[in-house]
């Protein structure tokens, strides 16, 4: 038999980085709900997807990755949210009425807290979405959160002795979110935080700096917007450590010189292998984040239904969980622990130069 051949991070990366979305947004108003087919199996629960509507593209993708392990139909049904928050209401409500005892998704922000609020305290909601201001009473945020990112690599920064850090945001809920997680996190790791930028393109980034202090050991860019690379360009030659988010993942860094030698958190791509392979198989496109998420939320109700644990107790197991995008654990207050890689951007690949764990 040939022996294949062990693909790079970077090569998997591009998987990571297909149908990367962000959804600390809500939703747009769009068609009505589908139902859903109640199977026997250890335990019930429900996957909560966008079938219909301006997402249906999306919920069909996230539809196939859950498929990949046992697959829904095996104590698990899925259920269309639409595009609405009421539409995940009713789907939310369908779901439990059919027997659910919790809930993986739905998706986006505004969606999840209609579904929390809709279903009955004892179910637990499950939520896809990487906004931590929607954990509680119930509600488990899931997705890969600003401060997931921030305590990969700012941890990373920190045993490299890089102290006097400064952080340059976008307006907007992931800019703020990604400020506070920064913040929190820099006096347990004895870092000398600056007041952060907040910028929308890269006009007078050398300038501010200068007037924060002079020159930093570290600059955190968690955003992988457009003006990403223009900062990068502009820091260039400094002797700045760039440090990047999971949301760096989605890019072509290696081919922009401006990115040579900079950090950012990311799931291990290695890790990430197996599952990407056969999403490929199945498909013929490449998987993403958010398809991880929905596969590791399909494997986490099918483990805790077959140990008779879905409920809030059962989530916030001590041990926690590993899942193809790493280990993690659920904490009482809705939150997840996340251990992530943190990479080095290379010449043509990266290299693993940290990781957390939980």
């Amino acid at each position: 038999m040939t022996r294949r051949a062990t693909p790079s991070r970077r090569a998997i990366l591009k998987g990571l980085a297909a149908s990367s979305v962000s959804v600390l947004g809500g939703c747009s108003v769009g068609e009505a709900i589908g139902g859903g087919v109640t199977s026997g199996g250890p335990g019930q629960a429900a996957l909560l997807l966008p079938l219909s509507g301006a997402s249906q593209q999306l919920g069909q993708m996230l539809q196939t990755a859950a498929s990949l392990g046992g697959g829904p139909g095996i104590g698990i049904d899925i259920f269309d949210t639409g595009s609405s928050p009421e539409d995940a209401a009713a789907a939310a409500r369908n779901a439990v009425d059919a027997g659910a005892n919790m809930l993986i998704g739905p998706v986006f922000g505004a969606q999840a807290r209609a579904v929390a609020a809709a279903v009955p305290d004892q179910v637990p909601v499950v939520t896809l979405s990487n906004d931590a201001s929607l954990a509680g009473n119930g509600l488990y945020v899931f997705g890969i959160t600003p401060a997931h990112s921030a305590q990969a690599v700012l941890s990373l920064a920190a045993q490299r002795n890089l102290r006097d850090v400064a952080v340059i945001v976008p307006p907007g809920a992931f800019g703020a979110q990604s400020v506070s997680a920064v913040q929190a996190l820099a006096p347990q790791l004895g870092m000398q935080l600056r007041a952060p930028i907040v910028r929308g393109d890269a006009a007078g980034i050398g300038a501010a700096l200068a007037n924060g202090g002079g020159t930093p050991d570290a600059v955190y860019l968690p955003a992988a917007d457009g003006n990403l690379a223009p900062i990068a360009r502009a820091l260039s030659g400094l002797d700045i450590q760039l440090l990047g988010s999971a949301q760096w993942s989605a890019l072509d860094l290696e081919s922009d010189p401006a990115f040579n030698g900079a950090w950012f958190a990311a799931p291990d791509p290695l890790r990430f292998a197996p599952f990407r392979d056969a999403f490929a198989e199945a498909t013929g496109s490449n998987a993403g984040i958010i398809a991880g998420l929905t596969y590791d939320g399909t494997e986490l109700a099918r483990t805790l239904g077959r140990q008779g644990r879905q409920s809030r107790r059962g989530l916030q197991a001590e041990d926690g969980f590993s899942g193809v995008l790493g280990p993690y654990r659920f904490l009482r207050s809705g939150l997840c622990q996340r251990g992530l890689a943190v990479l080095r951007v290379g010449s043509g690949d990266f290299a693993l130069i940290g990781a957390t764990s939980v």
